[in-house]
């Protein structure tokens, strides 16, 4: 077996694939391409030229999703994926909620606390920061609050896919130097810090962290 993953490691969904890669002990090689003007070559490979691309070998994988269902059947365990059919819908809703929801408000705080000011040279629109903190982001939070409950994880009593979904999605949220508060959602921001917490999140924010503070120079 000879993995390949491409995606800078700054991006929640490569984040997302290498938190499973970590999670289930493969090996593999990272290429941190930013997916801005990527080649022909590249587009043969992902023909909407995103990031993340998996590749084993000849065979050729785009999307986080889709490439953590073939991690998943590649190496079964452990499981990131419950048995029980109605948990399994869950976790599987609750990945995208985190990938195509819960993003349009962390990836708007990252983009401007972080992206623009550092890789682009451009300041912070507050506006839009505002907009995320005050309007986008709670009624996520507190459909979250109410998933978690008193439970651990948000599916079953098991880390899962929901749960490397949303988390790399608050890795990002964190690295731009917010968080979840724990006033108006202590069970939400106990979980979060629980999930960062593991090993396979733990090392992963500590190279973003230092990824952002060699961009700032």
């Amino acid at each position: 077996m000879a993995l390949k993953l491409t995606g800078v490691g700054l991006s929640p969904f490569v984040r997302k694939v290498r938190v499973i890669l970590a999670e289930k002990g493969l090996e593999y090689e990272h290429d941190g391409m930013l997916p801005f003007g990527v080649s022909d070559e590249y587009k043969q490979k992902h023909p909407m030229g995103k990031v993340p691309l998996l590749e084993d070998g000849e065979r050729i994988i785009p999307d986080s999703s889709a490439i953590a269902n073939y991690l998943e059947a590649l190496a079964p365990q452990p499981s990131l994926y419950p048995t029980d059919a109605y948990d399994r819908a869950r976790a599987i809703w609750l990945e995208e909620f985190a990938d195509t929801g819960l993003v349009n408000g962390t990836a708007t705080v990252f983009q401007e606390r972080v992206l623009g000011p550092l890789f682009f040279k451009r300041e912070a629109d507050q506006a839009k920061i505002t907009e995320a903190l005050d309007q986008t982001l709670p009624p996520f939070f507190d459909y979250l609050e109410k998933q978690i409950g008193d439970a651990d994880w948000m599916v079953g009593d098991t880390f899962s896919i929901a749960d490397v979904a949303l988390g790399t999605q608050f890795a990002n949220f964190a690295i731009a130097d917010a968080e979840v508060d724990a006033k108006g959602w202590p069970k939400l921001a106990a979980y979060v810090a629980r999930v960062h917490a593991r090993p396979s999140f733990k090392k992963l924010m500590e190279e973003d962290r230092g990824a952002k503070a060699a961009a700032a120079g």
